[in-house]
């Protein structure tokens, strides 16, 4: 497999991207575009409890998000918690510990249905992160 996607890259490199030029200014520009990609804070939440759907570990969360992009918690893993923890007293997940000692998370029922409302909104109209934590 290894191989076939390396003659596959160097066909691309070769055939595709043969025309293309870029200077190091449009690299530059480039990377630091996707350095400023940011995310809502209602984007972080909804992305969050559609992750929690099932159980899932703070540490798994974070490696999640960052798989999707957001890299928010990447270098302050502890602000991740605060949210857990803030939807744990809203009544929108449940936690438990395992025997290991990790502790895991995942929505509960009234969590679903806010989900579901939530992803139910257009993206023009969706909730607010206040409307979220207050509702």
């Amino acid at each position: 497999m290894d191989k076939r996607l390396k003659n596959l890259r160097k066909t691309m490199n070769r055939e595709v991207f043969a025309q293309l030029k870029f200077t190091e200014n449009h690299k530059k520009s480039i990377h630091e575009k996707i350095k400023q990609e940011t995310h809502s804070d209602e984007e972080i939440l909804i992305a969050i409890m559609q992750l929690l759907v099932q159980e899932k570990t703070g540490y798994q969360l974070v490696s999640l998000l960052q798989s999707r992009g957001i890299l928010n918690f990447k270098e302050n893993e502890g602000s991740l918690y605060v949210i857990l923890h803030r939807l744990e007293l809203k009544g929108v997940l449940t936690s438990s510990w395992q025997e290991d000692g990790a502790k895991f998370y995942q929505l509960n029922k009234k969590g679903c249905r806010l989900l579901k409302k939530v992803e139910e909104q257009p993206l023009s109209n969706q909730m607010s992160f206040k409307e979220i934590f207050e509702g």
